[in-house]
Parts: C-alpha cells; structure tokens; sequence
C-alpha cells in the first residue's frame, strides 16, 4: 500500500479532514473490532486498519447517509490508495447498489462491499455504536426504518463475517 508521505497515520487524515474526537473514538473501535477478524480470514490487515480509521472521514462534512461516497472522494483527493477509498464508499450498513444510492439521492455508484476486508470494516462499523459493541439484533432494532432488502443483505454480510471471529 503506497500512503502518501505527508501524513503517516490514519489519524493524521482524519485530524486534517477536521472530524471530530467522537468520530475518531468510533473509527478506533471500529479498527479495534475488524482487526480481530483478520487472523482467521485471512484478509490484509494493514488495509483492514487503514479502511476502518478512515471509514467515517466523510462525517467531517456530514453524517448524512452520502457521508461514505464524500469520504471516499475526500480519500481520492487525499492520494489515499484506491482500496482504502473504497471501503470507506461500501461501509454503510452491508453497503447500497447503484439504483439504492439513486433512490436515495446519491451519485447512482455501486456501493455494496465485494472485498473481504470491504465486508470486515461495513460488518465491524454495524457493531459499533459509538464506541461499544453491540450485537446484530441491537443493530437491527436501531435500523428498524430500513428496507427489509437491506437487513437481509447485514444478516448475511454478518453471517459471511462472523465466522472469522476468535472463539
């Protein structure tokens, strides 16, 4: 992974995209969480960090739901590497399709996890509620508004997930 040299923590990003200190607790325990799935999994742990610190940048402009397509762009014009910006973009809930993001007013963009560390930062974010972990039914209550296509899609991105938890 090739980090631009002017800032060398996932820190320092979120600290000049100006988020605020609550922000940068939850994407500590968010890092926290999705860093104990990556042993068993497999997946690439440095980008499994990296993807969870920077996952919320976008709320340094707003914490609307186009908070992950802003902070992928916030990433890109950062010379964030490519895979980072696209976990932040699919973190939200088990991530929107194309025509989801549409119907909800956002560029028409494919935002669904594909990469096992994109689906280990969204399902890790589901289970933090500020800095506590909660369980997927609690997620699910605090969801209740959502369509029922999209808690499906988090029970099964969770069921996916939840497999490479340490017992």
């Amino acid at each position: 992974m090739n980090i631009p040299e002017s800032s060398s923590t996932p820190i320092s990003f979120l600290r000049i995209a100006g988020c605020s200190d609550d922000v940068i607790r939850h994407c500590m325990a968010v890092r926290n969480l999705a860093l104990r799935f990556c042993p068993i999994s497999g997946a690439d742990r440095e980008l499994v960090e990296w993807g969870a610190m920077l996952h919320d940048i976008g709320r340094a402009r707003t914490h609307g739901l186009d908070h992950g397509q802003i902070g992928a762009k916030m990433c890109r014009e950062m010379g964030i590497p490519e895979d980072i910006a696209r976990i932040v973009e699919c973190h939200i809930g088990a991530g929107l399709t194309a025509e989801e993001c549409g119907e909800e007013g956002l560029p028409k963009i494919d935002c669904v996890p594909s990469t096992l560390e994109e689906k280990i930062v969204a399902h890790a974010d589901n289970l933090i509620r500020g800095t506590y972990e909660i369980s997927l039914e609690e997620r699910l209550r605090y969801s209740k508004d959502l369509p029922e296509v999209i808690k499906k899609r988090m029970i099964v991105l969770a069921e996916d997930i939840e497999r490479y938890r340490p017992r």
